[in-house]
């Protein structure tokens, strides 16, 4: 049973099928004009349309990446060195991907400055403590669209709107909200967006960047000039097409899969708080990506929650994947109010349209077994019921006092 699909989804059979051919058969360098290489360079190009389609962009405003890190990168650093002679302040979230904040903190070390805004319990900023953040020196806003812990959803579009009248360049990661909840980027008001493949059943290691048209990025990386010269090398040809039929699978699919996985998420969420004492969701309920549900459980470690469900056949996370190695509470979880200990006995489940009722149901069961297992090991819970019992005691004494 597989409740991790914020860190990847299982590649589509569909996808698979796409791509074997540019494996093979149409090998070729796209960059060559002989007959291999130019199939290869029409596949690209018709993936660029299915990726554009998706987001509601023109084709020639995408250029492939190898994933939403680069692309982050690519964006970030492209504004900012290119509008440097105009300001050099940045605003960001604290709940940002590690692709943001680490490369924010990057440009810190190199004389630009950074205002990290807050998130509050439920894991969204708010909009006056965006245009208090507003100097004139503000050359870039950078917030994700959906948070890859918690869920969330950013009010991007209205952001995007007050970026456009300060005159600002707007990027959002989009990677978690892509092909999981309609994103236009006219409508969101940006100006670049960041998404990766294997987020929504494509292959790893292939991204792509929307840069609107007129938005110029200085590059950093250089060689041989492909994609506008902000990611020049030899194209990842079966990947980009495996990009593509991933966009086209999830912009037909995508009202269902709304529908599905928010059904999902709402029995998942609804049987694992009813069931298990002291259980609490982190982040907004409402404003929230069908298909993602955090919690975390008093007195236990998420990392051995996570060990006893993977024993029990289950696939699941304490946060993101590309944070799990380290030992540090997560500055997600930080930022909406956790203390560490909270914060160390969370669990991530990330649903995907593979997922039936009957797995969430199995998924309820062995997530309370697992919760009432550790806790029985638990000095902390322990402690607790003590406490608690306690409490109750000298409530009593008290009363009959009386």
């Amino acid at each position: 049973m597989y409740m991790d699909h914020a860190a990847t989804a299982p590649v589509r059979k569909e996808v698979l099928e796409a791509m074997e051919p540019y494996f093979t058969k149409y090998f070729g360098n796209p960059s060559t004009f002989y007959t291999v290489g130019r199939e290869a360079k029409k596949a690209m190009e018709e993936s660029r349309e299915k990726v554009a389609e998706l987001i509601g962009a023109n084709p020639e405003e995408i250029i492939f990446t190898t994933g939403g890190t680069q692309s982050d990168n690519i964006a970030i650093k492209g504004i900012v060195l290119k509008n440097k002679n105009k300001g050099n302040h940045i605003i960001t979230s604290q709940i940002e991907h590690p692709a943001v904040i680490e490369t924010c903190k990057y440009l810190e070390k190199n004389g630009f400055e950074v205002t990290y805004l807050p998130v509050y319990e439920e894991g969204i900023i708010k909009i006056e403590d965006l245009k208090e953040a507003i100097t004139d020196k503000t050359i870039l806003i950078t917030i994700m669209h959906v948070n890859n812990e918690i869920g969330t959803i950013q009010p991007i579009a209205e952001i995007g709107k007050i970026a456009k009248e300060n005159k600002i360049k707007f990027h959002t990661d989009a990677v978690q909200s892509v092909g999981k909840i309609p994103v236009d980027v006219n409508e969101l008001n940006v100006d670049l967006l960041s998404m990766s493949g294997h987020k929504i059943y494509g292959p790893k290691g292939i991204g792509a960047l929307y840069i609107r048209k007129r938005t110029r990025l200085e590059p950093i990386l250089h060689g041989g000039g492909q994609e506008k010269d902000l990611n020049p090398g030899t194209e990842n040809v079966s990947g980009i097409v495996g990009l593509g039929k991933a966009c086209e699978i999830a912009k037909e699919e995508l009202e269902y899969n709304q529908k599905y996985l928010t059904k999902l998420r709402d029995m998942l969420i609804e049987g694992i708080l009813s069931n298990i004492e002291e259980s609490y969701l982190n982040g907004d309920l409402i404003n929230k990506v069908p298909g993602t549900a955090n919690f975390h459980f008093v007195g236990i470690e998420g990392e051995g929650l996570v060990l006893l469900l993977d024993g029990k056949g289950i696939a699941a996370s304490t946060g993101s994947a590309c944070s799990s190695k380290k030992l540090e509470a997560s500055h997600v979880l930080k930022a909406i109010g956790l203390e560490d200990v909270d914060s160390h006995g969370s669990l991530r489940l990330t649903l995907g349209s593979e997922n039936t009722e009957e797995e969430v149901t199995k998924v309820i069961q062995a997530t309370e077994e697992a919760v009432k297992r550790l806790r029985s090991m638990s000095s902390i819970w322990n402690q607790r019921e003590n406490k608690r019992k306690e409490d109750i005691n000298n409530k009593c004494t008290s009363c009959s006092l009386e």
